[in-house]
């Protein structure tokens, strides 16, 4: 893998269904996050949003499935997002990558990796980067 990789390579794109409330309450469940903003209507209108939205985690796990298919789980060295937007119901999400610096960490070849999770309306909700171990 180390000699085929190449700054400017682009990971297979994840394309995801809409968000729709069945998906954030299985995440809530199954990541523990019960916060009411994502999965209470009442709620998150008192607290001023217009319904529920996707937790923020669900999109970093998005992008980390991205690379997961990648590369296996134990090459990943660093993995890091922020916030850039809310993940509103019906929002497709598309997760891409891109390779952006080939270096060396600790004396292993490696990857940097630029990560966005973007709307169809190619709106970035999470931006992030990841290092990857080529070998």
């Amino acid at each position: 893998m180390t000699a085929s990789i190449k700054v400017g390579d682009r990971l297979p794109t994840l394309q995801l269904p809409p968000v729709d409330r069945t998906t954030l309450a299985l995440f809530g469940g199954a990541s523990g996050d019960h916060n009411p903003i994502h999965i209470d209507i009442d709620f998150a209108r008192r607290s001023g949003m217009p319904d529920v939205f996707a937790q923020g985690m669900l999109g970093m796990a998005w992008l980390g499935r991205l690379l997961t298919q990648w590369v296996p789980q134990s090459r990943i060295r660093q993995y890091d997002a922020r916030f850039a937007g809310i993940t509103h119901l019906g929002n497709a999400m598309s997760c891409s990558g891109e390779v952006v610096e080939l270096m060396a960490l600790d004396g292993e070849a490696c990857a940097r990796v630029a990560l966005t999770s973007a709307n169809q309306y190619g709106q970035n909700k999470i931006v992030g980067e990841a290092i990857v171990a080529l070998a």
